[in-house]
């Protein structure tokens, strides 16, 4: 449901005055987090509305949103994504993946919107992820992706601690047919550059923050298990041990120039809660 906002108000009041909903259900919506308001999630009863708002109202099945909704404008849409949720569908699953909620969401305001792939994270990945809504942006961004980004950085818990606290790693990775990403000698392989740098430290782990230059297939992964530094919960490069409920690798930051906008945007996120508890 959507309500453009008709007069100054603050929020619980102006739904209570605009919903046909008794005012404890408009509490839960706002607590549940199923209000947005030009394109932001809004939880204060007391927030300040004004003419010219956009109020977006999401019922229980909408609100399965599973992310963070970080920008969005009438070309793109950047959110968080979460862990253990694939970014496209694959052969065995269709619809439980980020673009289908993403797809899900944007329809909630307009039914005939459609939503494009420009880049992907892995399954176990979560963080900043970018999609367009068109695909005159999708092309745009696509074929001039590398010369677009000027930062893509993540966080990362690995295993033990590392004796040189920052270092550039330069390999040669190529992909098996069972889908494994694997360091080769450079022939009939792609090069893949990653640098990182100790944030925080203890007996057992090391907080990292990453920064690539290439984009490979489960390149920071591959590369930290190589050099005996495994991510932690990387059960396919790691320590297959289950230990952890989750990979601990995140998408903190993406610097792209936005040609629409004829700029550079930042969008990011806060380290998930769980990386410094473990640190």
């Amino acid at each position: 449901m959507k309500l453009i906002v008709n007069k100054d108000s603050e929020l619980l009041q102006y739904l209570y005055e605009n919903l046909d909903m008794p005012k404890k259900k408009i509490k839960s919506l706002l607590t549940h987090k199923n209000i947005y308001i030009n394109n932001s999630c809004i939880t204060q009863y007391n927030y300040k509305v004004s003419q010219g708002m956009e109020i977006i109202v999401l019922n229980k099945q909408q609100r399965n949103l599973l992310f963070e909704i970080l920008y969005e404008d009438d070309n793109i849409i950047v959110v968080n994504k979460p862990s253990g949720l694939l970014t496209i569908a694959t052969s065995k699953e269709k619809e439980n993946t980020l673009y289908h909620y993403v797809s899900e969401y944007l329809k909630t305001k307009n039914k005939y919107q459609k939503v494009f792939i420009v880049h992907r994270l892995d399954k176990d990945t979560s963080g900043v992820i970018l999609f367009a809504k068109n695909q005159k942006i999708q092309k745009q961004l696509q074929d001039n992706w590398n010369n677009l980004v000027k930062l893509r950085e993540y966080k990362a818990v690995v295993l033990g601690r590392l004796k040189e606290k920052q270092a550039r790693l330069v390999n040669y990775l190529f992909e098996t047919k069972t889908n494994l990403t694997c360091i080769s000698k450079k022939n009939n392989s792609k090069e893949a550059i990653t640098n990182y740098q100790v944030i925080k430290e203890n007996s057992k782990y090391s907080l990292l923050n990453i920064q690539i230059e290439t984009g490979r297939k489960n390149q920071i992964r591959v590369q930290l298990a190589h050099i005996n530094h495994p991510i932690l919960g990387d059960n396919k490069y790691g320590l297959k041990d289950n230990k952890f409920s989750r990979l601990y690798l995140h998408a903190t930051r993406l610097e792209i120039f936005y040609p629409v906008l004829k700029k550079v945007m930042v969008f990011s996120t806060k380290i998930p809660e769980e990386f410094n508890d473990i640190i």
